[in-house]
């Protein structure tokens, strides 16, 4: 059969339902064999947002995900969403076409080295030389994508050896040949046991919980741990839901535009349990002066992250999953006294009484954006999969809307990127047809990727796409007035102070229904309302000009040093 069609059933032996790309001259033969393969294809209306869709997509189910594009520019618009995957951890099969193999290095038309580019953005990329090598190098891209830490994978193939004739028997795989991949998922038993006395020795502990807590399923042993061991919890902006924000145990977000009880919870630990993170300076603030007096515990399946921040005192490499599984038996065995965390216990809620995530409301009608937050979460009963994009508007919804459950907040966390909301939103909504999809966003980023309204349109997709408009780039000119001496240099996005663009307008152009918003007296009714219309939902949220996000760590300042 044709490379082509091979691919098709190599998609349906990887059990894909959906693909989300764009077509071009170097990959018209794989869009030819769409027409009889039966799998679904999202049409996009630019790479990146078929790229950011795919995330979306595979953030929301675990599954994982397949993007396509063309030679050249096709490719080059797909860096974006690469980069941000490899730095969210998010499995994405890029497959891209490439110019025909007597064109390769001479600089023919969108000819591009699409594997040269992305080689620090991926996991593991393919070249083509041999199209009998395509069943083999898809099968290997699967697999290199969802195991181990998840991430980011291409496959490039040249349009003459896609439309070649190969052998190939639909069911008939050879072995995965990958000697030099071979994650470590069950972890070392002597660490682990090691791990269980430090915490039943410990008097001022916390577990931190990063992404790679959702991307190994241990959200169930995560907070089994917490309920035998009785310790305080904070996740990461990436791995919000995996234990329930309404917990007594829940500390809130930490980081940048965490809680001040996080942060400080952080600050005087004598022992933090990291599980799947990777300390990142949004978190740490001031690195050598990061948790000065805590011993680390580090679980991860990437052995890259543990010692690389912060020193690894029992370091674990391994699933989190697995290793959780064994730790709390271990830990139970123990019999620690839960008493030894009184004081700790107390000295946590003196400070969830004196530093609650608050905000100066108004006294008139004018919305604020942490209400509108709290507005979004009231009218959607907080069971909502949302997206968002990159800025103010992000930091309010980690902080307020309080996620029960992982895969329910899907953003950029690692590359911030703007216009990622939209199309992330759609991808979402594709992989979870029956749930309420809402994009919270800003009127800066929404037009980053504003072409993939017609993607939802065409599809037929519900998505919701609730814009905080404020009329500015909100972080942008919060940095400019804390920081630059209120110096605002193109942040402001309405010219004369007049609307714009005129959002209802754009709705209807789009075939979305549209709402304007802006008396806070009756938000939570307007939203309900907005969110039980059929469609897709375009709601114009008119909030606060110049308000900032706090608490906040200034750059390079430590965390007990939050403002705000």
């Amino acid at each position: 059969m044709r490379a082509v069609d091979a691919i098709m059933e190599c998609l349906k032996a990887e059990g894909v339902e959906v693909v989300f790309g764009y077509p071009g001259g170097a990959n018209l033969p794989t869009y030819d064999a769409f027409v009889d393969a039966g799998i679904r294809h999202v049409l996009v209306r630019h790479e990146a947002g078929g790229g950011h869709a795919a995330e979306g997509y595979a953030k929301s189910t675990g599954k994982v995900a397949v993007c396509l594009g063309t030679s050249g520019p096709g490719a080059t618009n797909l860096v974006t969403p690469i980069m941000d995957a490899m730095m969210d951890s998010v499995p994405v099969v890029f497959i891209t076409g490439q110019v025909r193999t007597d064109l390769l290095g001479t600089d023919g038309f969108q000819e591009a080295d699409i594997l040269g580019i992305t080689m620090p953005a991926v996991k593991h990329s393919w070249m083509i030389t041999d199209p009998a090598d395509i069943p083999q190098a898809i099968h290997e891209a699967f697999h290199v994508a969802g195991s181990g830490r998840p991430g980011p994978v291409v496959v490039d193939i040249p349009t003459d050896l896609s439309k070649a004739d190969i052998d190939y028997v639909v069911g008939q795989l050879t072995p995965l040949d990958l000697p030099g991949y071979q994650p470590k998922f069950e972890g070392n038993m002597k660490q682990i046991r090691q791990a269980a006395r430090a915490l039943a020795a410990a008097r001022r502990p916390v577990l931190y919980v990063g992404g790679g807590a959702i991307s190994a399923g241990a959200e169930d042993e995560v907070r089994q741990l917490a309920a035998v061991s009785k310790m305080p919890v904070t996740c990461t902006l990436m791995a919000l839901g995996t234990f329930p924000a309404p917990d007594d145990q829940w500390l809130g977000m930490p980081g940048m535009h965490g809680t001040r009880t996080a942060n400080y919870s952080l600050d005087e630990a004598d022992l933090i349990f990291s599980i799947g993170a990777r300390f990142d300076d949004r978190i740490t603030g001031k690195l050598s002066e990061f948790a000065p007096n805590a011993k680390f515990i580090h679980l991860d399946i990437d052995p890259a992250e543990i010692g690389k921040n912060v020193p690894a005192h029992i370091p674990i490499v391994g699933d989190a999953k697995q290793v959780l599984s064994k730790l709390v038996p271990e830990y139970e065995s123990l019999d620690a006294d839960p008493a030894r965390l009184d004081a700790w216990w107390e000295r946590i809620r003196a400070w969830q009484t004196q530093y609650p995530l608050a905000y100066e409301e108004s006294t008139d009608s004018e919305i604020k954006s942490p209400f509108a937050v709290d507005a979004i979460w009231e009218a959607s009963g907080g069971q909502a999969i949302v997206t968002s994009d990159v800025g103010q508007h992000q930091m309010w919804t980690a902080q307020r809307y309080h996620f029960p459950e992982p895969r329910r907040w899907i953003n950029s966390g690692g590359l911030g990127t703007m216009g990622f909301g939209l199309p992330a939103a759609i991808g979402a909504q594709v992989g979870n047809p029956d749930d309420l999809v809402i994009c919270v966003t800003g009127d800066g980023s929404i037009q980053m990727n504003i072409q993939e309204f017609a993607t939802a349109t065409q599809e037929g997709l519900p998505v919701k796409v609730i814009i905080l408009n404020n009329g500015y780039l909100g972080m942008v000119r919060q940095w400019q007035e804390l920081f630059w001496e209120k110096r605002y240099s193109h942040v402001d996005l309405r010219p004369e102070q007049a609307p714009f663009p005129d959002w209802m307008k754009l709705a209807e152009a789009y075939g979305w229904s549209g709402f304007h918003f802006e008396k806070k007296e009756t938000l939570v009714e307007d939203l309900r309302r907005a969110l039980a219309t059929d469609g897709p939902v375009l709601v114009d949220v008119r909030v606060a000009r110049e308000e900032n996000v706090y608490p906040m760590i200034s750059p390079g300042a430590a965390a007990r040093d939050m403002v705000g």
